[in-house]
């Protein structure tokens, strides 16, 4: 399975340069003599939003700057192939990208492969940018990257399965307030409901089942490390990844397809077999109609579950642009990260991607957020909003975690050796890189 995922990185890492290299041959020969024309590689999953505010750049740039999308779709490519995808590239010190995306998380490794911004980014859009946002692009005290588009964790319910649940307006208000574990499992074992699926969650060897294991961590108060520990074999994560086991492998709470889940196919799962209750990201929230099965009026969302004696929590996600520092063209890359952080732009990427704006002007705005009522939700969701492990070995840490997680959930590994190994592993690369 490792074997296949680094062939898979390769072969990728292949095609993107073999991209790069055919849009180069085949752009006219007037654009590659004119050097006043700047030509910028832009590598991301390029939706139609991105599309059409890349064609609004070039528009506006028109002779003198042209952004050149390089595709790499998240129905294609896991967080952690594209992870890996552009690290190999950048260490070839290639200058045929010229900006990246990366999760959030991401930006520490990335960090050294960028370039500071500090000094290049407008004040103004600056100024504008969500707090929260805006934390996950600064690393030692070095701002190197920008905000693209923010995410925060959600709990989903089909409101009319709910309503047909003995008490559920005592449920409902539970759930808006953020329902606990322990009346989660209370709630699933007097349903009585076996013909819809509980809970639905991607439990699968990758980063979005971190995301749920951190979350839970945290509302016990602790996270899955820091600079110079590590909480991996931990009361507390005990805690949290035998109550996931025994949701699916015990309580008959989330389907045993969940441990080769991701967001897609869980989404898909939830969708099709009418599920109850999923765990997703804010941008489920605006999935086009023409591609649910369900109306969507149908669908609430609250904030994810807590433990009893725990904190309320919801994991923060999001893209962030950063710029390489092998790119000889700095000076443009910095024009459209600008340009990607203005008002208008982040309406549209939100508007037409479903994409969380970063600007807090939106937020703000009276007419925007009287049409988009959400926002508003979101907004508040935010302050409960916890971020990852700010740290540069945390790719490592959670590729190795959630590998002995995903084994514990398919019940290959008891739980607390899974923890074991999975901590005694990161100990080992952390002396190895040291």
């Amino acid at each position: 399975m490792k074997f296949e995922k680094i062939f898979y990185v390769i072969i990728s890492t292949v095609i993107i340069t073999a991209f790069i290299l055919i849009g180069y041959v085949s752009s006219p020969l007037s654009n590659r003599q004119n050097s006043s024309v700047k030509k910028l590689y832009f590598v991301d999953n390029i939706s139609s939003a991105h599309q059409k505010i890349i064609d609004l750049f070039n528009k506006k740039y028109a002779g003198q700057i042209e952004v050149e999308a390089i595709n790499t779709p998240f129905d294609k490519f896991s967080t952690n192939e594209r992870k890996e995808l552009i690290a190999r590239y950048l260490r070839s010190n290639s200058d045929r990208i010229d900006i990246f995306a990366v999760d959030q998380i991401w930006v520490p490794r990335f960090a050294k492969w960028s370039v500071p911004l500090d000094k290049f980014i407008d004040s103004v859009n600056r100024r504008n940018l969500l707090s929260y946002a805006l934390q996950s692009c600064i690393y030692n005290g070095s701002l190197v990257a920008i905000p693209l588009y923010i995410d925060i964790s959600m709990l989903y319910y089909r409101s009319d399965i709910l309503a047909t649940l003995p008490n559920h307006n005592i449920i409902q208000k539970k759930l808006n307030e953020s329902i606990t574990w322990e009346d989660f499992i209370k709630l699933h074992k007097e349903s009585g409901n076996s013909q819809n699926p509980f809970y639905t969650f991607p439990g699968d060897d990758y980063e979005g089942f971190i995301c749920l294991f951190a979350e839970m961590m945290a509302s016990l108060g602790k996270p899955i490390a820091e600079k110079d520990k590590l909480y991996i074999d931990s009361p507390e994560a005990e805690k949290c990844l035998k109550l996931l086991v025994a949701m699916v492998n015990e309580y008959g709470m989330a389907p045993k397809d969940v441990v080769r889940f991701r967001e897609s196919s869980a989404n898909n799962y939830y969708v099709e077999k009418n599920g109850i209750f999923l765990r997703d990201w804010s941008s489920f929230d605006k999935i086009p109609d023409k591609n649910r099965l369900i109306d969507k009026n149908l669908i609430g969302k609250v904030p994810p579950p807590h433990f009893k004696d725990g904190k309320k929590v919801s994991v923060f996600g999001g893209w962030n642009l950063m710029i390489s520092k092998y790119s000889t063209k700095v000076p443009e890359a910095i024009t459209f990260l600008n340009f990607i952080m203005q008002k208008d732009v982040q309406k549209i990427l939100y508007e037409e991607g479903n994409f969380l704006p970063i600007n807090n002007l939106l937020y703000d705005d009276s007419v925007f957020t009287g049409k988009h009522t959400e926002l508003k939700y979101f907004k508040q969701m935010f302050t409960l909003g916890y971020h990852r492990p700010f740290l540069e070995n945390y790719t490592t840490i959670s590729d190795i975690l959630s590998y002995y997680l995903n084994l514990a959930l398919r019940q290959k590994m008891p739980v607390k050796e899974a923890l074991i190994k999975a901590n005694s592993k990161i100990e080992a690369e952390r002396i190895t890189i040291k």
